[in-house]
Formats: structure tokens, C-alpha cells, sequence
């Protein structure tokens, strides 16, 4: 057996938020989205809730959330199952997405989608996403900060990866580069990290938490921890001991959700995030938050309600003539010649013309793009606006991208930068683990892990 609905309890752990009572919420009370379910298969809500309460200053200070509580939730994810039980997406939903709010909230009508949960609790929530989507949820889960510190511990810890060094002084994150065994709570801060140094804000921050749940799965599976139905029994009744569910949802749901996913090839589980338009959009009273991409959102839902799969959907994700990885206008560059530096520079990169003390005899071939270590993506940006160019990593570059012009004609081409590409596009789960992670075994009649 391959995968389970620990998916589901684990991201619910992963949300980072705080239980506020024993009692069940109940989303059938929304009273929203389509009566008997607007879409084919299972949907299944899961939050974390930004609170403190209950949390002693040294448990604060342990999982490093001493910061200022909003009672609000601060990660979404919807999880979809198809209705043929061939397929999962797994779509986050960011905390500051800027949405219309069901019902009568009284003080709001529209606002962050996290505040729903302030305004309303968790029937709130429900009815707000629902109302965003036009997807009715079937199940919803909630937990806390405790409750994943201790879900990570009792699984035997996660796998957590990075290029490079990410260090957030917020949540008290800082690893160096590459693939880590961590507990609970070094892996609570690696998920909750905002404000790190490459790539800050949600988009990153999500599919760093996806990349967890990913791996964690794959590891479990070749431990065996999920080889059975009693296994996999067991470890719902252990992981719902931190999490919390509505009235419609018991065990009984969860695990007959487990046995679907736990069918599933790395292949058919997949992973995305809402595409942004507006990544600072300034409401009065409400502060920065994000706006949806209205056309890209809209087939993101529709596929989803029309049980349709994610990956490869050009309506969701465009797919650029001249994709680049990171964005020109963040990139620093000194060219030796006038022409392809001011072609660059319409391009949207940050130029410096060198052309006055150029060689007088240019070297034969393509262009030579020169760069210190660490800057591999922008190189990789700026090799694709210089098809053909050649890549020479070295010291003594700093934070500029040197070019040297050579003897070929250059051509500049016009790239595209989508930062919900760089963090949120759709992708299947054999393509999102970290490298060198564990090989799962073939599912129940599945042959193997990748296609």
C-alpha cells in the first residue's frame, strides 16, 4: 500500500494552528455551496489555526510562536479525491488571498480569507471557501502547533530540503543547504517560515510544506508503516488524537479515503497553489494581501469540479514561449556590448553597459555568461534570454552576472517570469521530493512509482 489519508491528518498538522476546543464543527451548517455537492468526487478542507491559546510561555518560546495571535487561520489547503479514486490534488489556498465572505459576517463583507475563521469559525470557513471556489467541502480537519510537533515525533521525524541556506528569524528557522532529518519542532519551523532569505511570503512557504508531505509519504511507505489496512487504521486513530474534524467526519470516512489514496501512484497525487495576479494588493483596513489570478483560479476550480487533473492544463498554467526561473528585474548584469545591453535592459534586467572597455577582439563562439556561486538560477534566466549562450560559474563576480560578447550574432529573447510557476505551479508528487529521497514500493497494482 502506497499512500493514505495521513496526507490529509498531516497537512492538517501542517497547518500550524491551535486547537480551541474539544467540540466538532460542523460545516454542514454553512448553509453554502451547491446542495448535495457541486463537484464529483471528495473534497476535504484543511486549516491551522493562528492562536497562542493555551500555550505556557516556555511551550511559546519552544515552538518559537511568541509573535501576536490573529485567531485566524493560517494555512489552507483543500484536498481532492477523485471520484473514480485514481487521483488526488492537493491545492493551498494562501492565508492573505482577498475574497468575498459568505453570509452575514456583520463587520466584513470581504477581506483576507483567513479572517473567516475569526469572524465565523470554522462553518465560516467552509462557507467562505466554498462560496471562492464553487466547490462544496465534504470534510473538514483542523490542528495545532502541538499537535504537529507531536504528529512529526510519533511518524519518526520528516525530511526537509533546500538548495541553498534558509534562515527566518520569525519562526526561528535555519538550516544550511541540502536534505535534512528533522524533528518536530525543527520541522514546525521549516513549514511555518515566512520571512525567509530566498524567496519570502507564502508561495514558498507552501510548497515547502507540500515538499514535507510529500516526502514524509514516500517514507512511510517503504518503512512499511502503511503496508496494511490495520496499519493504516492505527495510524489514523494516532494522527486524529492532534487533529480535529467536523461532525460529518469520523474515522470510518478518513480511512476509507486512506485506502483510495493509499492506491495511488506518485504520479496521480498532485500538489499546486492558487495563481496570484496581485502579490501587494492594499485594501484600507485590511493591509497587503493577494489576489487571485481570475481566469487561471477560475479553471483551477473548474477542473477540480469537473474531476479533471491539474498537471498539464495550460488554462491553469500557460506555458511561456521562454520561461524563466527567476525574475530579470532582480538580476544584475554587465555586458560588454551597447546592442545586447540595452536589449536586456528592455527585457526587464538590471543592465550595466561595459561596452566602453570591451576587448578590441572579441573571443570566437557565443556568449560567455560568468557568475559566482549561488547564482545558478539567474544564470539560468539570463542563458535563456541568450539562447546558445555558454554558463562559466567562478569567484570574484559578487552579485553581478558578467557577459562577455563574442564573435556569433546574439540574438535576445523575450522571457517570462511567473513567480506562481517558480512556487505553485502544478506538479506531481514524483516530481516534488527532495533528490535523493525514498524510492516508494509499487502500489497494489501498480507497477512502479513513476510513468
Amino acid at each position: 500500500m502506497r499512500r493514505l489519508t495521513v496526507a490529509l491528518s498531516l497537512l492538517a498538522a501542517l497547518s500550524c494552528g491551535s486547537l480551541l476546543g474539544p467540540q466538532a464543527v460542523s460545516a454542514a451548517v454553512s448553509g453554502s455551496g451547491p446542495a448535495g455537492g457541486g463537484s464529483r468526487g471528495t473534497n476535504i478542507l484543511i486549516v491551522g489555526i493562528d492562536s497562542r491559546a493555551g500555550l505556557s510561555a516556555a511551550e511559546k518560546n519552544r515552538l518559537h510562536v511568541g509573535g501576536k495571535a490573529c485567531n485566524c487561520t493560517d494555512v489552507m489547503m483543500l484536498v481532492h479525491l477523485s471520484g473514480n479514486r485514481q487521483r488526488a490534488s492537493v491545492v493551498s489556498i494562501p492565508r492573505d488571498s482577498y475574497v468575498e465572505y459568505a453570509g452575514d459576517t456583520t463587520t466584513a463583507r470581504s477581506g483576507k480569507i483567513n479572517s473567516a475563521y475569526a469572524l465565523g469559525g470554522g462553518a465560516l470557513t467552509v462557507a467562505t471557501v466554498e462560496k471562492a471556489t464553487g466547490l462544496h467541502v465534504d470534510h473538514y480537519l483542523e490542528t495545532d502547533f502541538r499537535g504537529f510537533e507531536r504528529t512529526i515525533d510519533n511518524l519518526g521525524g520528516a525530511t526537509v530540503c533546500t538548495d541553498r541556506p534558509l534562515t527566518d528569524e520569525n519562526s526561528g528557522l535555519d538550516i544550511g543547504a541540502g536534505r535534512h532529518h528533522t524533528n518536530g519542532n525543527e520541522t514546525l519551523r521549516y513549514v511555518r517560515a515566512r520571512h525567509v532569505n530566498l524567496r519570502p511570503g507564502d508561495l514558498g512557504r507552501v510548497r515547502r510544506q507540500q515538499r514535507v508531505v510529500n516526502d514524509l509519504l514516500a517514507r512511510l511507505t517503504v518503512e512499511g508503516a502503511l503496508a496494511s489496512p490495520l496499519r493504516t487504521a492505527r495510524t489514523v486513530h494516532t494522527l486524529l488524537k492532534t487533529v480535529r474534524t467536523d461532525a460529518r467526519t469520523g474515522p470510518g470516512d478518513l480511512i476509507r479515503i486512506a485506502w483510495a489514496l493509499g492506491r495511488l501512484r506518485a504520479d496521480r497525487t498532485e500538489f499546486a497553489t492558487v495563481p496570484i495576479r496581485l502579490f501587494d494588493h492594499r485594501v484600507p483596513g485590511v493591509g497587503s494581501s493577494l489576489v487571485w489570478d481570475e481566469a487561471r483560479s477560475a479553471a483551477l476550480w473548474a477542473a477540480l469540479g469537473a474531476d479533471r487533473p491539474l498537471t498539464g492544463d495550460s488554462r491553469i498554467q500557460p506555458v511561456a514561449e521562454t520561461p524563466a526561473p527567476a525574475d530579470p528585474a532582480g538580476i544584475a548584469v554587465r555586458v560588454d556590448d551597447a546592442a545586447v545591453a540595452a536589449a536586456l535592459r528592455r527585457n526587464g534586467f538590471a543592465v550595466v553597459d561595459t561596452s566602453s572597455s570591451a576587448p578590441a577582439e572579441r573571443p570566437d563562439g557565443p556568449p560567455v555568461i560568468r557568475f559566482a556561486a549561488g547564482q545558478e538560477e539567474k544564470a539560468a534566466t539570463l542563458a535563456a534570454a541568450l539562447p546558445g549562450s555558454r554558463l562559466e560559474p567562478g569567484p570574484d563576480h559578487g552579485a553581478f552576472l558578467d557577459v562577455a560578447v563574442g564573435t556569433r550574432p546574439v540574438v535576445v529573447k523575450t522571457v517570462t517570469y511567473d513567480r506562481n510557476v517558480a512556487d505553485g505551479a502544478p506538479v506531481t508528487a514524483d516530481r516534488l521530493r527532495c533528490a535523493d529521497g525514498p524510492a516508494p514500493a509499487a502500489a497494489a497494482g501498480a507497477t512502479s512509482d513513476r510513468p
